[in-house]
């Protein structure tokens, strides 16, 4: 009677809220394997070099059922680090990302309506100046 060879098992959580199951035969050292420390309680979004806190990821992938590998970097210094971090790392980093994507929408929001008003205004003064004429459009 043969054995079935050894098997990593692991899941992966998709944005769409999907759930991938991965098998994977235990050859050598499966991706489930860590060779990095697993850093559980850094602030992914400063920067080990310059304290910037503008980090931004540019690589992620699964590293295991609860850990992913990262590389990030700071636009300050263009330091780039590679590091396996646990899941409730990379959530609270995600959520700092998420607080900065809103503020970033929400200044350009107000950038937007600024330049608005402005064009706006610019183009009631032209009317009111009988610079622009029914040919203009």
């Amino acid at each position: 009677m043969r054995r079935r060879p050894p098997q990593v098992v692991s899941t992966v959580d998709l944005p769409s809220g999907r759930v991938l199951e991965i098998v994977q035969p235990e050859t050598g050292a499966p991706y489930t394997r860590v060779k990095q420390p697993i850093e559980a309680d850094r602030d992914l979004c400063r920067c080990d070099s310059c304290s910037s806190d503008l980090v931004e990821p540019i690589m992620w992938e699964a590293a295991g059922p609860t850990l992913w590998r990262i590389v990030l970097r700071c636009p300050n210094c263009e330091d780039c680090t590679e590091g396996v971090f646990t899941q409730e790392c990379v959530d609270r980093y995600d959520e700092r990302l998420d607080d900065g994507t809103a503020s970033v929408v929400d200044d350009l929001k107000k950038l937007q309506r600024a330049n608005m008003t402005d064009d706006v205004e610019r183009f009631i003064a032209a009317l009111h100046a009988g610079a622009i004429m029914p040919e203009d459009f």
